[in-house]
């Protein structure tokens, strides 16, 4: 004889056993606006005990004003909604970074899951099976395990903010510990060799003013005429160039990372080698003639274009390949500069200010290392000057 609905003496709601063996407990949430009734929702389990507590946790937090209504939407639908309404706001590249971050690895390991069932051991897995092999494939490093949580991370925050969960599951993970690889700046004897080996290069000019002001890469591609002042001898870094990261895409300009725009000074020879480059470039735009796009970039390509990445990068590499130096990268030109700065005495401010970085601390954390030889050349220097007041 099947069982009666009861009464849930701790909550609005009955429960019951059904046909199937489950029970099931009804409560009422509200009313539906369009009809005026009273909306009826379900919680089921194996036992009565259970269901009796999921429906005391859903009466008590709808008293509460917490309560969530349970859906059955995946997590892979909930990514494709957030990505499709909720990134209207951040750069282009950082959207096809994300959404390749998200096709690559979370849909394919967590996409089935149902989102109200999601709980933080399930991802904690997912996060430590990306740091194994996986299927023949390297495991990814911690800081790129790291960048895939803080994806996953923001796009239920937006679940929860809009009431699909009641907390962020990822909260409580743990990641692996990220190990700063040790920077590899040139030496001044590899400064020398690069500098002759460039010489007469089509990106000599383009090479040298990143060696000798530490811009990065984007930024010195990006770098226009109207925000170099050969006159005063400053540079204003405020934008850095992008491309969309999909076949066919475009170049557009970004604010620079930290949207943090800064002047610096330029020595005095560099503003001189980029005089001489206006000069040459202004020879270049009269011989090209209408077929020449004005842009006012300091370094366009031969008929005044953005230059690319790849032009710039493969000419790089053959060049510090020639000199015995092939694991040197562009951005080391920025650590060359860093390091060069900091011996010859300029203070952590004024380097951190040049280099665009967000803090001092993060240019020590950096460059900590350099300060600390400077302290021993310090104290031998302070050695000297004991040895001759004492005459020792």
């Amino acid at each position: 004889m099947p069982r009666k609905a009861t009464r849930n003496a701790q909550g609005g709601g009955s429960i019951r056993k059904r046909s199937d063996g489950r029970w099931e407990a009804r409560y009422t949430f509200g009313n539906d606006p369009g009809t005026g009734k009273q909306v009826q929702k379900s919680v089921y389990g194996k036992t009565q005990a259970e269901v009796r507590k999921k429906l005391q946790q859903a009466t008590t937090s709808i008293d509460e004003g917490t309560y969530t209504e349970p859906t059955k939407m995946s997590v892979s639908k909930w990514l494709e909604i957030w990505e499709a309404e909720y990134l209207g706001g951040i750069k282009p590249s950082t959207a096809f970074l994300y959404s390749q971050q998200i096709r690559l690895y979370i849909k394919p390991s967590l996409g089935a899951v149902r989102l109200d069932t999601l709980d933080t051991h399930t991802i904690q897995k997912f996060y430590n099976s990306l740091g194994k092999d996986r299927d023949g494939k390297p495991p990814l490093s911690p800081k790129s395990i790291k960048n895939i949580h803080g994806i996953f991370h923001k796009a239920l925050q937006q679940a929860v903010a809009i009431g699909y969960l009641r907390f962020n599951p990822s909260e409580a993970c743990t990641l692996p510990r990220i190990i700063r690889k040790e920077i590899k700046p040139l030496d001044e004897q590899q400064i020398t060799a690069f500098l002759q080996e460039i010489k007469g290069h089509r990106f000599e000019t383009l090479f040298t003013v990143a060696l000798f002001t530490g811009i990065r890469e984007g930024e010195i591609l990006g770098l226009m005429w109207d925000c170099v002042n050969l006159n005063n001898g400053t540079m204003r870094i405020d934008k850095q160039l992008k491309k969309e990261q999909k076949k066919g895409g475009t170049f557009y300009f970004a604010p620079p990372k930290n949207d943090k725009p800064r002047t610096i000074t330029i020595a005095p020879w560099v503003i001189d080698l980029l005089r001489a480059h206006k000069e040459k470039q202004e020879e270049n735009r009269l011989n090209a003639g209408d077929v020449w796009e004005e842009n006012g970039l300091v370094f366009p390509n031969e008929i005044g274009q953005y230059l690319s990445y790849r032009t710039v990068y493969d000419s790089f590499k053959r060049a510090v390949n020639k000199i015995d130096c092939p694991s040197v990268r562009f951005h080391d030109l920025r650590h060359s500069y860093a390091v060069a700065a900091i011996r010859s005495g300029d203070d952590i401010k004024t380097v951190q200010e040049n280099l665009g970085h967000a803090t001092a601390a993060f240019t020590l954390d950096v460059y900590g290392h350099v300060t600390e030889q400077m302290k021993q050349d310090s104290a031998q220097r302070m050695q000297g000057f004991i040895n001759s007041v004492l005459n020792l």
